[in-house]
């Protein structure tokens, strides 16, 4: 009995093995079918992503490939806005009832870059805190142009812009010079901040030489009031137009080189020259011409910053209106020459992280009536002496941008002048 239940056993087993195997194999089969279709199924999905990548690739290539439009460029537009301003404190020490404290400038500046090559520069200012009809203060455009510079390095720009004259003009944040004051040389010679509307070609070369010519409006000599002091504060800064309805009859012309071929040593100069009367009906004086000129040099070996200028002005043709000036008795004939010069030398004594402290030491003479021509005698002009000023004091630089100021001044003509001031000011 039991062996024939093992033999059915054993026939069972064999005949299974081969069902099995039959079930086994047709599941397979089944499944690499199925495997197949999904297969052909991620295929034609992979070729339907690639027609679109390569549509938008396309698409791509036509744009990069068109020309850019207005108002777009190879570089990303950039606005950038900057600004600087001083508050100051004046002592005389003489009259300390004529101290006074002032927001002597504020000054808000736009700066849009169009592309790579071409750019807006501006610049906004408010003196003396209030301006109105009553008030001291100005608001006023100091500079407002548009740059453009090529392939082979030359920059031409338009618009209103400062001239390259001395060493502050184009240079004059209060975190740029020592002193709480501007220097005389740099204000009462060359009239800083100093600008035009016309039209500038720029380069530097790869010897470290930088040339700047220009055409632009000049001084209008018809503003000149000989009844008044103010000629004799500043010449050319009593006749100035500043793009205001400048008048344009008579144009002038610029130039200026600059040096840069050693480390820390630029050495430089300008000149300026052009007519002043734009053929005014009835003005005694429309052939008279103005040329100024200026030196200057910077030399800043380690912590020494050490710096000079020289500048003078000479106005021609000026005769026949002296004349009617001086036989009505009017005090400020326009003079023929006017001159000055200045040394400089500034240590950096201290320095901690972003604080440093900077003594200095400036001595200056100049002359905003150096001479006159001639007159009929007993009308001469009486010329001024040199004025001679000495400033010394520091710059504690606070960070990049900030400066606080101290300094005394002593004048060796007018001593009513002499002063102690303090100065706050910061530029970024």
């Amino acid at each position: 009995m039991k062996k024939n239940i093992l033999a059915r056993a054993i026939l069972a087993a064999f005949v299974a093995v081969p069902t099995v195997a039959l079930a086994s194999e047709a599941e397979l089969l089944q499944r690499i079918e199925k495997l197949a279709a999904e297969l052909e199924k991620v295929k034609s999905e992979l070729a339907a992503t690639k027609q679109k990548t390569d549509t938008v690739e396309k698409r791509q290539e036509t744009i990069a490939a068109a020309p850019a439009s207005q108002g777009s460029a190879s570089g990303a537009p950039q606005t950038v806005v900057t600004g600087y301003g001083e508050i100051n404190y004046t002592h005389p020490t003489k009259d300390a009832s004529a101290s006074q404290t002032d927001v002597r400038r504020a000054v808000i500046g736009i700066q849009h870059r169009f592309d790579d090559k071409t750019k807006l520069v501006s610049e906004f200012e408010f003196e003396h805190a209030v301006a109105s009809k009553d008030d001291n203060g100005e608001v006023e455009v100091e500079q407002l142009y548009v740059e453009r510079e090529f392939d082979n390095g030359l920059r031409a720009k338009a618009g209103l812009f400062l001239i390259p004259a001395g060493l502050l003009n184009t240079n004059h944040e209060p975190t740029a010079y020592y002193g709480v004051e501007r220097n005389f040389v740099e204000t009462a010679i060359i009239p800083s901040t100093w600008r035009e509307v016309g039209v500038g070609l720029s380069s530097t070369l790869e010897n470290g030489l930088t040339w700047d010519v220009g055409v632009t409006t000049g001084f209008d000599l018809t503003k000149w009031d000989a009844a008044s002091e103010e000629g004799r504060e500043s010449p050319l800064g009593s006749i100035h137009q500043e793009g205001q309805l400048a008048k344009s009859r008579d144009m002038s012309v610029h130039g200026a080189l600059n040096w840069r071929g050693v480390p820390g040593l630029l050495v430089g100069g300008s000149v300026f020259t052009g007519k002043m009367g734009h053929n005014t009906a009835d003005f005694a004086a429309n052939g008279a011409r103005l040329t100024l000129w200026d030196l200057h040099t910077r030399y800043t070996p380690g912590r020494w910053d050490l710096s000079a200028v020289y500048a003078r002005g000479n106005i021609s043709g000026v005769d026949a209106l002296n004349l009617i000036s001086a036989a009505q008795g009017q005090p400020t004939p326009v003079p023929s020459s006017f001159a000055g010069w200045y040394a400089q030398a500034a240590y950096q004594l201290w320095k901690s992280g972003d604080y440093a402290l900077s003594p200095f030491a400036r001595y200056e003479r100049f002359n905003t009536a150096k001479g006159y021509t001639a007159v009929p005698t007993g009308l001469e002009a009486q010329t001024g002496p040199d004025e001679k000023v000495v400033t010394v004091g520091a710059n504690f630089k606070v960070g990049e941008g900030v400066v606080l100021k101290a300094d005394y001044q002593k004048f060796y003509e007018d001593t009513t002048r002499n002063r102690v001031n303090l100065g706050l000011g910061f530029a970024f």
